[in-house]
């Protein structure tokens, strides 16, 4: 039993959209989809699953810009962020605004996600883990089984997530990373929200933000 992924970049800013799927059931989940919707439509159609429902790690503009359309099309069900991130969701139209976008179609969350809850993707489960730093209302999925986790932007392969937005607070996103998910294990594979995939272990050993190193 696993959980298969396929990340689609989207938007300008090539943002790693990504499609989960159990492969005993084909149900499936989308993670972050900032925008371009015909790009997650070929996706799905090439890989056959039948989607269900909306993860968001946070509610930055390239990571939910297109949340609302695509659950509307689908009558998809919104999971994520957590509470902390409703003023990004509520401000979406300005956070267009800011980049000479066009309106995007507002939403709310089927349901808040907190430190400790769970969201299920056939027979597969993700923990979630609030990770704030980046944005106060960041969240971070980990599939134990398969050792995957989506990160969204608290932390890249080399690097770590911008702590200059409205919230954000660079010592609660190192906090987040060493604390919370450097312990899940150095063989825990991360899917980050821009850029190529690593491990907690790989950045343990050489980020120069979060290095072990770093903090003796």
């Amino acid at each position: 039993m696993a959980l298969k992924f396929k990340t689609i970049p989207v938007t300008h800013f090539s943002q790693n959209c990504t499609l989960l799927w159990c492969d005993e059931t084909n149900q499936a989940a989308i993670v972050d989809p900032g925008g371009n919707l015909e790009r997650i439509e070929a996706a799905l159609q090439e890989t056959g699953v039948e989607l269900k429902q909306i993860l968001l790690t946070h509610g930055h503009l390239d990571h939910v810009g297109g949340t609302g359309d695509l659950a509307e099309q689908k009558g998809l069900l919104i999971y994520g962020p957590h509470l902390a991130d409703a003023f990004w969701i509520e401000a979406l139209d300005d956070q267009a605004k800011r980049f000479y976008l066009d309106p995007v179609t507002g939403f709310t969350p089927t349901k808040w996600l907190d430190d400790g809850d769970s969201v299920q993707i056939g027979n597969q489960t993700l923990e979630v883990f609030h990770t704030p730093g980046h944005t106060p209302g960041h969240i971070t999925f980990l599939n134990r089984e398969n050792k995957l986790a989506m990160v969204g932007d608290v932390l890249f392969a080399g690097s770590i997530g911008r702590t200059d937005f409205p919230g954000s607070d660079h010592q609660a996103l190192i906090n987040s990373i060493r604390d919370k998910l450097f312990p899940q294990g150095d063989d825990i594979e991360f899917i980050p929200g821009h850029g190529p995939r690593s491990t907690f272990g790989a950045e343990r050993e050489s980020n120069p933000f979060v290095a072990d190193s770093k903090f003796g």
